[in-house]
C-alpha cells in the first residue's frame, strides 16, 4: 500500500519552495505585480492562470526558484486543485505562499498513489513533500487518503489474488488492529444461515468458497451502525454467462466489500462513538454443475423466496441475506456499498455513484456531505409504483425483472424488501473504476462515494471517543 505520510508534513518552517496560487479570473492583477523576470518566465511557459497549469518562477539566486500554480477558484480550493502539480514537481518539500492547503491536500497526497504490486520495478517517484500549518488536519487527511489507496489497490489486486479467503485476511487485519476479531460463517452453516449467499458462490472451487464475513467493533451503548460490502470477487455471470467484454473488469466486482472494509478502518481510526458492525458477504459467482440456475427458487434468510430470473443478478441476493443479518442486530443505520448494476452506469457515468435511500433527510445529509468533499452522489428514486416488476408466479419474489426498464431502481427496491421502514438505510451503487485518468486519479480502481460517507459519519457522530 502507498505510503502518503511523508507527503503531508506539519510547517514548522523549514526551508521549502512557494507555491503562489492565481486562478483566471485573478491572473492579471496578479501578473501586473510581478517583477520583469517573473512575467518574462511565465509568457515563456505560457501560463495564463489556468486550472491545473503551473509554471516555474525564477527567485534572486540562481538557485532559487518558486511555482506559481493556476486553480479553479484561489477563494475555495478543491480537493484536486494541485494534484496535477504534485505529479509535474521535482522531489522536495513545498508550502503554500499564502494560506493552507486545506482539502486540496488530499489530491496532493493521492496524486503520489502507484499500484506496483506486479511490476518487476516500482514507478513510483520520490515524495514530493507539502507543508501544512492545520497539524490537527494532517493525520485525518492522510488515513483518507491511505483509505483512498487501500480501496483502489482491493479493486486492482486481480481475482486470481483477491477471491473470498482474501477478504477475508483484510477483515481479519482489521480486526487484529484494533482489537477485535472476526466472524466467519462457512460451508454447512453458510448455506443453513445465509443461503443466497451460498447458493451464489457455491459453484467455485473450494478454495475460493464462499462465506459471510463480520466484525464487530465499539461500545454495546454507542449508535449501531451497519456497514456492509458487495464481495463478489469475480462475476463470471455464472450460467447466465457474460460477454466477454462485460467479464474484463469483473474483478472489480467486490469493490463495494473494499469501500465498507475501508470506511471500517476509517470509523475505527477515528474511535468515532459507534458499535460498529461490518459485514462482507464474499463470493465468487464461478459455472460449474452445482451452480444455481435461472429458474431456480432460493430462500433467503429472511424467509422470503426468489425466483432466479438471471444469475448474473446475484449481488443483490448476497447483499439481501446481509441486510437481514444487519437488521437483527437493530441498527439506527445501514450503508451499504455495491457494484450492482450498468443501469447506473448508463444513468449517470462512472463518476457518480447511484444513492437511494428509505429516509430523505438521511439522503439529503449524505449529498450534502459528498459536495463538500468532492466526492458527488447523485440520488435515484426508491419508485414504489416499479415494486410490481419483482413480482414472481412462484416465489415471493423475481431478483431480475423482465424489460430491463429501471435497472438500478428495481436493484434498490429488491434490497428494500430486507430493510423495515424503522431503519435508516442508504444503498449505494457505485462503479468503483476509473476509466480515464485525471489529476490524483488514475485509471483503475477508485474509491467513489466513500469520502462522502465518511463525511456523513464524522459529522453525525462527532467528538466524543471511547476511552
Amino acid at each position: 500500500m502507498t505510503d502518503f505520510s511523508a507527503s503531508l508534513q506539519p510547517d514548522r518552517g523549514q526551508s521549502a519552495v512557494s507555491i503562489a496560487l492565481v486562478d483566471k479570473a485573478g491572473f492579471d492583477g496578479w501578473l501586473r505585480l510581478q517583477p520583469p523576470r517573473t512575467r518574462a518566465a511565465v509568457a515563456a511557459q505560457r501560463f495564463k492562470g489556468e486550472a491545473n497549469a503551473l509554471a516555474i518562477l525564477p527567485g534572486a539566486g540562481p538557485e532559487d526558484w518558486s511555482v506559481v500554480a493556476g486553480v479553479a477558484d484561489v477563494q475555495s480550493l478543491g480537493a484536486w486543485c494541485l494534484a496535477k502539480a504534485a505529479g509535474q514537481l521535482p522531489e522536495g518539500s513545498y508550502r503554500l505562499e499564502s494560506g493552507d492547503p486545506g482539502a486540496a491536500a488530499l489530491g496532493w497526497l493521492l496524486a503520489h498513489y502507484s499500484f506496483d504490486r506486479y511490476r518487476s520495478s516500482e514507478t513510483a517517484s520520490a515524495p514530493r513533500t507539502l507543508l501544512s500549518r492545520d497539524a490537527a488536519r494532517i493525520g485525518e487527511t492522510v488515513q483518507i487518503a491511505s483509505a483512498v489507496g487501500q480501496v483502489r489497490d482491493l479493486v486492482n489486486t486481480p481475482a486470481a489474488d483477491m477471491g473470498p479467503a482474501q477478504l477475508q485476511a483484510e477483515v481479519e487485519a482489521l480486526a487484529r488492529d484494533f482489537g477485535t476479531k472476526a466472524a466467519i460463517t462457512s460451508g454447512k452453516m453458510l448455506a443453513e444461515q445465509f443461503p443466497m449467499v451460498h447458493a451464489v458462490g457455491r459453484a467455485a472451487d473450494p478454495a475460493r468458497a464462499p462465506r459471510m464475513i463480520e466484525l464487530v467493533w465499539g461500545r454495546p451503548e454507542h449508535p449501531r451502525v451497519a456497514i456492509i460490502g458487495k464481495g463478489v470477487c469475480f462475476d463470471s455471470g455464472g450460467l447466465d454467462i457474460k460477454p466477454s467484454s462485460g467479464m474484463r473488469l469483473m474483478k472489480k466486482d467486490m469493490g463495494g466489500a473494499a469501500h465498507a472494509i475501508a470506511l471500517a478502518r476509517l470509523v475505527m481510526a477515528a474511535r468515532l462513538p459507534v458499535r460498529l458492525h461490518l459485514l462482507v458477504p464474499a463470493v465468487e459467482n464461478a459455472i460449474a454443475a452445482d451452480a444455481f440456475r435461472p429458474g431456480d427458487i432460493l430462500r433467503s434468510r429472511k424467509g422470503l423466496s426468489v425466483e432466479i430470473g438471471n444469475t448474473d443478478a446475484e449481488g443483490r441476493l448476497i447483499l439481501a441475506d446481509a441486510l437481514t443479518r444487519a437488521v437483527e442486530e437493530t441498527p439506527e443505520l445501514i450503508i451499504d456499498f455495491a457494484t450492482l448494476t450498468g443501469a447506473a452506469r448508463v444513468a449517470l457515468g462512472p463518476d457518480l455513484p447511484a444513492l437511494f435511500s428509505n429516509d430523505d433527510t438521511l439522503a439529503a445529509a449524505l449529498l450534502a456531505a459528498g459536495s463538500a468533499v468532492d466526492d458527488p452522489l447523485w440520488q435515484l428514486p426508491l419508485w414504489s409504483g416499479y415494486d410490481e416488476l419483482l413480482k414472481s408466479d412462484v416465489a415471493d419474489l423475481n431478483n431480475a425483472p423482465e424489460g430491463g426498464f429501471a435497472g438500478a431502481v428495481t436493484a434498490a427496491l429488491f434490497l428494500r424488501r430486507f430493510v423495515p421502514e424503522t431503519v435508516q438505510w442508504v444503498h449505494l451503487d457505485t462503479f468503483a473504476w476509473r476509466p480515464a485518468a485525471k489529476p490524483g486519479r488514475p485509471r483503475g480502481g477508485e474509491a467513489l462515494g466513500l469520502r462522502a460517507a465518511w463525511r456523513l459519519l464524522s459529522q453525525r457522530l462527532p467528538a466524543q471517543r471511547p476511552g
